[in-house]
């Protein structure tokens, strides 16, 4: 079982990123996936989006609704988080996490750094 987050980088305010999310060694499309982000080390996990079997139903967490576009391609085994017009206080660790019942599965997560 594998998840592989991808896409972080150091970006300026109003800047955009796309975040990916591999999986491999599972059944990908019996899971919900969800991306959740830290701000640093200690502190808890916020989750970000979540996005059901097939994609059709997203929910997301209030300061990134109408920013932040979470998504899935069950072919090709990939989750996906476009954030827009990022601000400081999106920089953090973000993971993705897949979760069937009690099977609970985690990326390294990818850094994303918004700064002027």
């Amino acid at each position: 079982v594998r998840l592989v987050e991808s896409g972080g980088d150091s970006v300026q305010p109003g800047g955009s990123l796309k975040l990916s999310c591999a999986a491999s060694g599972f059944s990908f499309h019996n899971f919900i996936i969800n991306w959740w982000r830290r701000e640093r080390p200690g502190k808890g996990r916020e989750l970000v989006a979540t996005i059901n079997y097939d994609g059709s139903q997203i929910t997301y967490e209030f300061s990134v609704r109408g920013r932040f576009t979470a998504s899935r391609d069950n072919e090709e085994r990939t989750s996906y988080l476009l954030m827009n017009s990022l601000e400081p206080g999106d920089s953090a660790h973000y993971y993705c996490n897949a979760v069937r019942g009690l099977d609970d599965y985690w990326g390294q997560g990818t850094q994303v750094i918004v700064s002027s």
